[in-house]
């Protein structure tokens, strides 16, 4: 995350911007839906999204949902499943 104070000179308001580069985050989340089920080697775990911090502020902020909450895991199964964020995906199936 990135994180830019703007003041302006005139008004001396302040801005802050926030940022992220979510690319290199899809572009990985892309490969690894099309490379295999999601699986660990013992198949112990399954790795099923991967979200950028930016959109977990986000989520946060507009939304009211805390992916570190656990009492917020049906809103966050309900986002994931949704082809609004299926980029967010990292293997197939529905959560």
């Amino acid at each position: 995350m990135e994180t830019r104070f703007v003041v302006d000179p005139m008004s001396g308001d302040l801005t802050v911007h926030r940022g992220e580069d979510v690319e290199p985050v899809l572009e990985r989340n892309k490969a690894l839906y099309t490379d295999g089920d999601g699986y660990s080697p013992s198949r112990e775990w399954r790795r099923a999204a991967s979200i950028p911090l930016a959109l977990v502020e986000k989520w946060k902020n507009e939304l009211g949902v805390d992916i570190f909450n656990p009492d917020h895991l049906p809103a966050i199964r309900r986002l994931l499943n949704s082809n609004e964020y299926l980029y967010l995906r990292t293997a197939p199936g529905r959560l």
